[in-house]
């Protein structure tokens, strides 16, 4: 069996490297996070405008993968579909739309934190969550237990997770 001391040290020498490989996912998921703060706003979004000629006679229902947003009949009129952001011409099949969108790079940056089981991005999401909890858990071989700034460190993490908490249930 190891030694604690050499535990110890590789723990650290394994937290260095993850690190150190981490610091640019971490750099990404950040500016990707503060982003989606304010997902619900037009904040750095771009107005993108859609006119095509679509399928006659389609329901509305229908739009929303042509359209690749929802759609919500606000009104229908002489055989047109009124929805927030545009309107379709269910006689002729014209259709006319304005959605807000990210620039490309940064509609990417977003996708990694709405990535799903079904997303190659899957594994990415997995082997980060893990590799920060692997971090939470060896960022306590950093110091000796017993240390007065150990024991700082755990009142800190207890403390992350009160205001964590607090914050979810407020």
């Amino acid at each position: 069996m190891a030694k604690p001391t050499q535990i110890n040290q590789t723990m650290r020498e394994y937290h260095r490297y993850l690190g150190f490989f981490l610091a640019g996912i971490m750099a990404v998921y950040s500016i990707s996070g503060i982003i989606m703060v304010f997902r619900n706003t037009d904040f750095l979004k771009n107005v993108v405008k859609i006119e095509k000629t679509v399928e006659p006679n389609l329901k509305a229902e229908q739009l929303s993968p042509i359209l690749k947003m929802k759609v919500n009949v606000d009104k229908e009129e002489n055989g047109i579909i009124y929805f927030k952001g545009g309107q379709y011409n269910s006689q002729t099949g014209e259709l006319k739309a304005e959605k807000k969108e990210l620039p490309y790079i940064l509609g990417k940056m977003e996708h990694l934190h709405k990535a799903t089981t079904n997303d190659p991005l899957f594994y990415l999401n997995l082997f980060f969550g893990v590799s920060l909890f692997f971090f939470v858990i060896s960022s306590f071989w950093m110091f000796l237990p017993g240390t007065k700034i150990f024991k700082k460190g755990i009142y800190f993490a207890l403390g992350g997770i009160v205001l964590t908490l607090i914050m979810l249930f407020v």
